[in-house]
């Protein structure tokens, strides 16, 4: 559709609405009482393409919020697993300085090595059983074969979901941050 205005042919589909306003902008500027119904037109046509930009611009940060807000919570989620590692490895050491101090005695506790009130990272507290004697708060963890992960004794998170059953392989279990093998690992029982 071609519009002639002020010895200029305009072709909406080639140049766009953009040079379309464009012309009639200068051209106001020029003879301001000439053209006030054009600078009516104008003036809805920014406005609409003002919207039109918004939009573009909600759209597009919705897309990038929802791809950022899962990674975000993924990694926030990772970084509790990180301290609950950290935390189990820390109370490890304390239980060894406890039982080198105490003739090989365990604690029977997380209060005789003073994390009675430690809570993992998602607010419940950390579990822990002496299996020489059975006492703590904790309950004997196995692994798929029923077998105890642990000869000396159990320290756990219940994760995220803040329940947890002895198998390991317990869906109820799969979150966990367990000790195992005496030591030698800590981290997800999904990994174990």
């Amino acid at each position: 559709m071609k519009k002639t205005f002020d010895n200029r042919v305009l072709d909406e589909h080639r140049e766009g609405p953009i040079a379309f306003r464009r012309a009639f902008t200068r051209c106001d500027e020029r003879r301001p009482g000439a053209t006030a119904h054009l600078s009516v037109v104008s003036r809805h046509a920014q406005r609409a393409m003002t919207i039109m930009e918004i939009v573009i611009v909600l759209i597009v940060v919705g897309i990038l919020a929802a791809v950022a807000i899962p990674m975000y919570n993924d990694y926030m989620e990772r970084a509790k697993i990180a301290q609950a590692k950290g935390d189990i490895t820390d109370m490890g050491v304390l239980i060894a300085q406890f039982q080198a101090d105490n003739q090989g005695q365990l604690p029977n506790t997380l209060g005789d090595i003073g994390k009675a009130a430690l809570l993992d990272p998602w607010g419940n507290p950390y579990l822990y059983l002496n299996l020489s004697t059975m006492n703590g708060n904790g309950q004997v963890r196995k692994d798929k074969n029923l077998v105890p992960i642990n000869s000396d004794y159990d320290l756990y998170s219940s994760g995220k979901d803040g329940n947890s059953s002895g198998p390991l392989t317990a869906s109820a279990s799969r979150d966990d941050i367990v000790r195992a093998s005496n030591g030698r690992f800590v981290g997800l029982a999904s990994d174990y």
